[in-house]
């Protein structure tokens, strides 16, 4: 049974790869969250793998898990390191041993944000954040250890899963009156429902180095917050402010766009507009909120 094992499944990338593996017939999906292996630990890989059933042959791992708290990260150094660097090194080594393809998910953090046109993944790298710093290294062992591995680099993730910037956004504008936002950091809003699409087809393929993967288009962080108030239709006027006026523990790049030509040319796919996905995830969320009403 032909299988793409994922790490970190209850992420946002992990839980839209669930959605995926719904509607995709021919290959199975094992996930995989901290609780049932700790990527750190080779002994708790090993002990994961030896209960999937022996028929079963991993084709592709896809490493979803991350220490993704930006601003934490700056105090919880050690963890962050064995998450994005030791566990990512672990599970490139198993995929090697296993024969199986390793798709690594890491970001645009790894750059400064001094550029002036979107980043190439020949750029030099030089991480301002601890979160950061740890991916970068990451991706460096990733490659030492398995080189036929992807590192696809992505930015400014959103879901309906959990915590993040689209549904911080969605609850706050229910709340308040008006929200005052960060307009000077420049990046590109990146749907987990289209980077999900993105790891899979990369996991099916023999293409191995590094790929930008985001949504089309530019944004800032203002902009992304303001397509999101406009999607709901909420009454909630959004403010710019400069960097300067929201001070966090990590350093965040003023400019993070990726060019993604090398993974269109590469792979063949065409990417969305992040203001289109913006507005299909809006329209799901209201839609369900219509059928819960039908339902009551």
């Amino acid at each position: 049974m032909k299988t793409i094992l994922v790490t970190g499944s209850n992420g946002q990338l992990g839980n839209e790869l669930r959605i995926l593996s719904e509607i995709e017939e021919d290959i199975h999906f094992v996930f995989t969250d901290l609780e049932e292996m700790d990527i750190t630990s080779t002994e708790s890989i090993d002990s994961f793998l030896k209960s999937i059933p022996g028929d079963t042959e991993i084709i592709a791992i896809i490493n979803a898990a991350a220490y993704t708290a930006v601003d934490k990260a700056e105090s919880d150094q050690d963890l962050a390191y064995k998450v994005n660097v030791i566990g990512a090194q672990n599970l490139a080594i198993k995929a090697k041993e296993l024969g199986a393809k390793f798709v690594h998910v890491s970001t645009d953090f790894v750059f400064d944000g001094k550029n002036s046109r979107p980043y190439f993944e020949t750029d030099a790298k030089n991480p301002l954040s601890v979160y950061g710093k740890t991916k970068s290294e990451g991706e460096d062992a990733v490659l030492k250890a398995n080189p036929d591995s992807v590192i696809l680099r992505t930015s400014w993730v959103y879901s309906a899963f959990g915590k993040n910037f689209f549904t911080t956004i969605l609850n706050l504008a229910q709340e308040k009156e008006k929200l005052t936002i960060i307009a000077d950091q420049i990046g590109t809003p990146t749907w987990a429902r289209d980077l999900a699409w993105a790891s899979y087809q990369v996991a099916l393929q023999e293409h191995s180095g590094i790929y930008h993967f985001s949504n089309e288009g530019v944004a800032s962080w203002y902009d992304f917050a303001h397509a999101i108030v406009d999607a709901f239709g909420f009454d909630c006027e959004v403010l710019p402010i400069p960097t300067e006026k929201y001070p966090t523990p990590a350093t965040r790049p003023s400019y993070s766009v990726l060019n993604k030509e090398k993974f269109r040319e590469t792979f063949g796919i065409e990417n969305a507009h992040w203001r289109d996905c913006v507005q299909a995830l809006a329209l799901e969320f209201m839609e369900d909120e219509m059928g819960e009403m039908e339902e009551e």
